[in-house]
């Protein structure tokens, strides 16, 4: 290995690490909404999509680091997993921005490329609501409202509304960033 690639190498761990330390403390100093069996953290997501427009090998990580932070937060176990599911939208995100970089240099693309993972971000939580909710581990206010008001439109409509939120900060973010960054990254940021 030669000086320049293990610089990047100490580089890609270090950003790795600051990342998945912001993504356990967001769970546990940031403030929450709670609906129910839904509960959305503020730029609780944030740290994870940063972690996704470098590369799968930190999104990854990231991911069961922040995954970790909901856990140890003293979260309900539901909220917890439902973390945990995030692999799913992340890497399907960050394999997508490897072959192709340049999807988010547009806006409307920026946009699509958002939504697409908010919609499989928010099926992976309705998936372990659902589980939960048809194993009677929810409270009962949950089963008063019902399975399409609780868990479809709360976690799902409301996990999707959240994502992209995240998103748009995460780009915001992203941009700025990308212009220092001196690791290799999968995602280009519009000029």
């Amino acid at each position: 290995m030669n000086h320049k690639n293990g610089l990047q190498s100490v580089q890609t761990m270090t950003v790795s690490a600051l990342l998945c330390a912001v993504g356990i403390v967001i769970p546990m100093v940031f403030p929450k909404i709670w609906v129910g069996p839904a509960s959305f953290t503020l730029a609780s997501h944030v740290p994870i999509f940063l972690a996704m427009f470098i590369s799968p090998a930190v999104a990854a990580a990231v991911t069961l680091g922040t995954a970790l932070g909901f856990f140890l937060s003293g979260l309900p176990l539901v909220i917890a997993l439902r973390a945990l599911s995030h692999i799913v939208f992340v890497m399907i995100g960050a394999t997508m921005l490897k072959k192709r970089p340049r999807a988010m240099t547009f806006s409307t693309g920026s946009f699509f490329f958002g939504l697409f993972l908010g919609v499989i971000h928010a099926a992976c939580e309705v998936v372990v609501v659902t589980f939960f909710y048809f194993g009677g581990r929810l409270n009962s206010a949950t089963y008063s409202s019902g399975y399409i008001t609780s868990v479809l439109l709360l976690v799902g409509l409301g996990g999707l509304v959240h994502s992209m939120i995240d998103f748009g900060i995460s780009v915001a973010a992203w941009k700025p960033i990308s212009r220092v960054i001196r690791i290799p990254v999968n995602a280009k940021a519009k000029g």
